[in-house]
């Protein structure tokens, strides 16, 4: 147990740090603090889980390579970012699917139509994405769309901490989808991006309680079956 809180603090002072260092622009402490966000949080996975799902791996590398790419101001590592921050987002939708056994999509889906109607009425009033974006924008809205209705019909059919968890998570991705949308393409403001990092370290962190809690439903359930 003590060694989980080290872990929880490091990745604190580590989230502290990039935050800081994103206010300031400071790019070497970017590129050392951002990646190991996700490394210590995989690192406290690795140490609190009774599963260790090669899913969450996948979900968390995929979110630190995008992440690396996103930090130079680069329109190429950008594109390149926005392709494999598409297979995150595949992979992050099928483990939540997975671990909570969704088979009625329904709810899903109309738990989906608020999240697709305020994206995409803030995608299709801007006129400033070029051609090669403005197709993965729609990929990119459509899947976080669906990741809200995941939560949300999860939360309303069936409200307790793993459900609790998973919306803290993916309300505090789109609040973040919100946030980069708006910097890139309306206001450019220096606060977006501390925000935008404080969010997308404390959605990781809400992802990761939210598998650990249901890890240790199933275990509970697996020794009371014995």
């Amino acid at each position: 147990m003590k060694n989980l809180k080290f872990w929880s603090i490091l990745l604190l002072c580590v989230a502290v740090v990039e935050v800081t260092a994103e206010y300031f622009r400071i790019l070497p402490l970017i590129y050392v603090f951002k990646p190991l966000i996700s490394i210590v949080l995989m690192v406290l996975y690795f140490k609190s889980s009774v599963k260790n799902d090669l899913l969450f791996y996948l979900t968390i590398t995929t979110s630190l390579i995008t992440n690396v790419l996103f930090i130079p101001n680069d329109l190429y590592y950008i594109f390149i970012g926005l392709v494999v921050f598409i297979f995150h987002r595949l992979i992050n939708i099928y483990y939540v699917i997975k671990v909570m056994k969704i088979k009625d999509f329904i709810p899903v889906i109309l738990a989906s139509v608020p999240f697709f109607l305020i994206f995409f009425y803030i995608f299709f009033d801007t006129d400033l994405l070029n051609e090669k974006v403005y197709y993965i924008m729609i990929v990119h809205n459509s899947l976080i769309s669906l990741l809200g209705g995941l939560a949300l019909s999860t939360y309303i059919m069936n409200d307790s901490a793993v459900s609790s968890w998973l919306l803290i998570c993916v309300l505090s991705f789109v609040t973040l989808h919100f946030i980069i949308f708006i910097e890139k393409f309306y206001i450019d403001l220096k606060i977006f991006r501390p925000i935008a990092m404080s969010l997308n370290a404390f959605a990781y962190y809400a992802f990761y309680r939210f598998i650990i809690f249901v890890e240790s439903k199933k275990t509970e359930k697996n020794i009371v079956t014995l």
